[in-house]
């Protein structure tokens, strides 16, 4: 990253506002940490808004996408116009949370150097956790989601090594600069064989299990681009379209990499699609073991987002009581999308509640809580029937899918509007 702070004697810099690129560069640079972070699009511009003012820079404007920003700072008669490239990111809840506060506790009046030491500080800080408690997270998360689909015990610790063995795979790559696309698809690949082989052994060793997508798609996602599909929403009903579609554009790239992967391994065996049931229980132990399901699969997801672990608790709660309350109204007759559209206002406004007390930013909390409700093995079966050319069932299944998906980004959009007038109501 090139150092913009420069010498005001140097010569060459002479006749040049010195002062004006020194504070553009430590603006633009608030942006880019925010944004390779992983956090909405209009919390980037919000927080170089902030450092802008405390800088005494008069007019600040910037136009954010997935991985660019331009930005052009005014003072008096002068403006300087910059433009930057976020090529690394990833989801660090932990460093949206720090970025946040630096944000909302900037003084009045700062300067360039103290905003440089702030940031300094906050990107030394190292992951909360070991790659291998990262990997253990994401694999927890996926066996707890094998849980809530029904999945039977073998199945379910098939998923926790493999999702595990996954997600360490995906980090390294990831850390490595791999290109995301192909680091997915070989996550996806890894995972996909590891849960093969799981239910292989178990043969050997004679128990019979079935090659259910039931466990074998919840051994992957841990891949699903929930950061970016939820700040995907949140800036298109912001009506930034430039940030909001190439974020719905990456997530949706993502997706198709692990389904390709998926796919490609289901051709080693012949996979189960069928409609699984639930294992037999009585309501009360049921809905206990859905809802213990739903604690572990959010706090995994939060804890793999390097959240720290009271923020990781409070979003895990929140997902525990949101997803079981869903599962509660969709066995009582409620169609799944108005229960999902329900469950996901809830998420908001417990977040928006939780937030302050914990203290977490929102899209911190509500990410993990609702990524177990993404129907992941219905997305799966559309894949399995256009393979087979049923492509009524093709179309269905993925009307299906589409819907259940917009019912959360509208249901968390909407808790957005009851909680936040701030966000509600434009201050342009």
């Amino acid at each position: 990253m090139a150092d913009e702070r420069v010498n005001p004697r140097d010569p060459e810099h002479s006749l040049e506002p010195v002062g004006l690129i020194q504070q553009s560069g430590a603006i633009l640079r608030v942006g880019r940490m925010m944004l390779a972070a992983g956090t909405a699009s209009y919390r980037v511009k919000e927080a170089m808004a902030a450092v802008a003012h405390a800088l005494g820079i008069d007019r600040h404007t910037a136009a954010v996408t997935l991985t660019e920003i331009t930005a052009t700072t005014h003072r008096g008669s002068i403006f300087r116009t910059e433009v930057t490239e976020v090529r690394k990111f990833g989801v660090n809840a932990e460093r949206i949370a720090l970025l946040d506060d630096f944000r909302t506790a900037i003084p009045e009046r700062t300067t360039v150097e103290e905003v440089h030491a702030a940031l300094d500080r906050i990107e030394a800080r190292p992951a909360l956790y070991h790659p291998a408690v990262n990997a253990l997270s994401a694999g927890a998360a996926c066996a707890a989601f094998a849980v809530l689909n029904n999945a039977r015990p073998l199945e379910v610790l098939a998923v926790l090594v493999a999702a595990t063995g996954g997600q360490f795979l995906r980090r390294a790559l990831a850390h490595r600069s791999f290109n995301p696309f192909g680091t997915t698809m070989a996550a996806a690949a890894l995972a996909c064989g590891l849960y093969l082989a799981s239910v292989a052994l178990y043969g050997i060793f004679g128990a019979a299990v079935d090659v259910h997508a039931s466990g074998y798609i919840a051994c992957t996602l841990f891949l699903l681009p929930g950061f970016p599909l939820i700040t995907a929403a949140l800036d298109l009903a912001k009506l930034d379209f430039s940030a909001g579609i190439s974020r719905l554009v990456f997530a949706t790239m993502m997706i198709v990499g692990a389904a390709l992967s998926v796919w490609a391994m289901t051709l080693i065996g012949a996979l189960d699609t069928s409609a699984r049931e639930p294992i037999p229980l009585d309501a009360f132990p049921h809905y206990s073991m859905m809802a213990v399901a739903s604690l572990v699969g959010v706090l995994g997801f939060a804890l793999m987002f390097n959240s720290p672990l009271r923020m990781a608790l409070s979003a895990a709660l929140i997902g525990m009581v949101s997803n079981t309350a869903r599962l509660l109204l969709i066995d009582h007759g409620v169609m799944i999308q108005m229960a999902t559209v329900l469950a996901c206002v809830l998420v908001g406004v417990l977040a928006a509640a939780a937030a302050p007390r914990t203290p977490s930013p929102i899209i911190t909390l509500q990410v993990p809580a609702v990524l177990v409700m993404i129907p992941g093995v219905l997305a799966f079966q559309s894949v399995v029937s256009l393979n087979q050319g049923d492509y009524n069932a093709t179309i269905g299944s993925i009307l299906q899918v589409l819907l259940i998906v917009l019912s959360i980004l509208v249901g968390l959009v909407i808790g957005k509007l009851i909680t936040d007038p701030k966000w509600a109501f434009d201050q342009a």
